[in-house]
């Protein structure tokens, strides 16, 4: 499988920023999705997660309330909405397949395909 993930780019602290993420190569409406992101010097950490049909999303606290996690399976793309960017929100986000169908996992080591990530840089 691969995933490809775009929408990153400069925004203003209060912005808002679209990231996508198209996956290929198997059958995507049987696998839940997720988000994740890494700043320097920290681990990579959970952002948001939806189930495969959509119809349950989960979010990490630091974003519940700002950002959005959807996807369009006739598309095989998963997106995250992000209102009301911060600074701490700086990070490169990847998009990550578990390793299992039909779960919806928070931790990375459980997740096996990943995109090659997006630089989101928020400005104060």
């Amino acid at each position: 499988v691969q995933l490809q993930a775009s929408g990153g780019g400069l925004v203003q602290a209060g912005g808002s920023l679209r990231l996508s993420c198209a996956a290929s190569g198997r059958s995507f409406s049987t696998y839940g999705m997720g988000w994740f992101r890494q700043a320097p010097g920290k681990e990579r950490e959970f952002v948001a997660a939806i189930s495969w049909t959509g119809g349950a999303t989960y979010y990490a606290d630091s974003v519940k309330g700002r950002f959005t996690i959807s996807r369009d399976n006739a598309k095989t793309t998963v997106y995250l909405q992000m209102n009301s960017l911060k600074a701490e929100d700086t990070a490169v986000y990847y998009c990550a397949a578990p390793l299992v169908s039909r779960t919806m996992p928070i931790q990375p080591s459980e997740y096996r395909y990943w995109g090659q990530g997006t630089q989101v840089t928020v400005s104060s």
